[in-house]
């Protein structure tokens, strides 16, 4: 077979399936690093695992393709091929991000301060000798749970170790990227260097067109990522209502693209470089294409098709599962706060939708909680994380 050729071999769908959403979700995570850390190393490894992805997408497609031999297995299919899609899509929309970085086009200094809050908090650091994460595993280590932390990628000498597991051992000299809320990071920072971790200064930007396009921009990431985990949910749980609400954000995303284009090419004449905003234009339009993927995935849902049982194991064995849960009365979540009651921190799970208990309306989503969010008995929440970090959270909600 010559280099670069893919030829049919029987696989399994389901671990193809979740190495995809693994693959996307990382991507994702990355991509955003790679523009908010300045690196080509990191750019390089995203253009890497984009290789890796289409590989992946024609390997299912034949897969599919072969199981197909009837027209109920094509009606039964046609959702796993979008959601096969879907991912593709993801992918080339980071390599696109991960482009702004290694062809040097260029970020206004207000979107690199903008970032790290979109990304959660976001630090590189290198771990010191005298560290105590040195020699540990992140398992032992407990990260997430102690802290709500997360170590997204490691660089050794050999290379980049993308997605480290429990057993992963950390290093001295080893450069981490970690990912979680300002509070563990700073102390996560601090134990991995031995020096305080410095948020990075907000920039004054010269214009307030510029300033509401960065704005969009953030939102924008934030809203698709939602989307992207809200649509595999509703795939996992067969629900329409968790769907629509896939498609009010990307409809809601749609409409941000639109002010970001008009408060950007409002902006261009006020800066002393205009061609200084291409990079905040593609990252926008990458930004986009992560939303729109992410109807795609729920599409079947929308449109009345059953969630083959293939798709529902492949996102529930993958690396973070989402979880619905129904918080019962008398337990720890029943009467409290989502950050009264630690989830993120205690579990390592993150709440990505609530629906109340008693509501009107059954599609009645809250899909942006935060700390503040309350909690009571009845209330059906779906959440994100480890099955270790979904094993807490039953704990907290039953």
């Amino acid at each position: 077979m010559a280099d670069g050729e893919v030829e049919y071999e029987p696989q399994s769908v389901k671990e193809l399936l979740a190495e995809m959403k693994d693959t996307a979700e990382l991507l994702i995570d990355l991509s955003y690093s790679a523009v908010l850390l300045g690196s080509d190393d990191v750019a390089q490894e995203v253009l890497a695992l984009e290789e890796k992805m289409d590989v992946l997408q024609m390997q299912a497609r034949m897969s599919l393709l072969m199981a197909a031999r009837k027209p109920a297995d094509a009606e039964a299919l046609a959702p796993v091929l979008g959601i096969v899609g879907a991912a593709e899509k993801i992918s080339d929309a980071a390599g696109d991000i991960a482009k702004i970085v290694l062809e040097d086009i260029g970020l206004p200094e207000e979107m690199r301060a903008a970032l790290p809050e979109a990304l959660e908090t976001l630090v590189r650091a290198e771990i010191g000798a005298e560290s105590p994460l040195s020699g540990a595993t992140l398992g032992g280590l407990n990260l997430e749970t102690e802290t709500g932390v997360r170590a997204l990628a490691i660089r050794r000498e050999e290379g980049w170790l993308l997605n480290p597991d429990a057993t992963t051992e950390v290093r001295a000299g080893d450069v981490v990227v970690f990912r979680g809320p300002e509070e563990g990071i700073a102390e996560v920072y601090a134990d991995a260097t031995g020096e305080a971790y410095d948020r990075p200064e907000a920039v004054e930007s010269a214009s307030s067109d510029l300033e509401r396009a960065v704005d969009s921009i953030v939102l924008m990431k934030d809203m698709g990522e939602l989307a992207v985990d809200l649509a595999y949910g509703a795939i996992l749980f067969d629900s329409e209502d968790v769907a629509k609400e896939v498609f009010e954000l990307e409809a809601e995303v749609d409409a941000l693209q639109s002010r970001f284009e008009a408060w950007t090419l409002r902006a261009a004449g006020r800066v002393e470089e205009p061609v200084s905003l291409r990079g905040l234009v593609q990252l926008a339009s990458s930004t986009e294409v992560i939303s729109d993927a992410a109807l795609e995935i729920s599409e079947g849902v929308l449109r009345g098709l059953s969630t083959h049982p293939v798709v529902e194991e492949a996102v529930y064995e993958s690396d973070e599962l989402i979880v619905r849960l129904a918080v019962e009365a008398g337990s720890d979540l029943d009467g409290t706060t989502i950050g009264d009651a630690a989830v993120k921190t205690a579990t390592g799970m993150r709440v990505i939708a609530v629906r109340r208990a008693g509501a009107a309306d059954e599609t009645d989503w809250d899909v942006s909680p935060g700390p503040e969010t309350p909690l009571s008995a009845g209330d059906i929440i779906i959440a994100k994380g480890t099955q270790a970090g979904s094993e807490r959270l039953a704990d907290q909600a039953s």
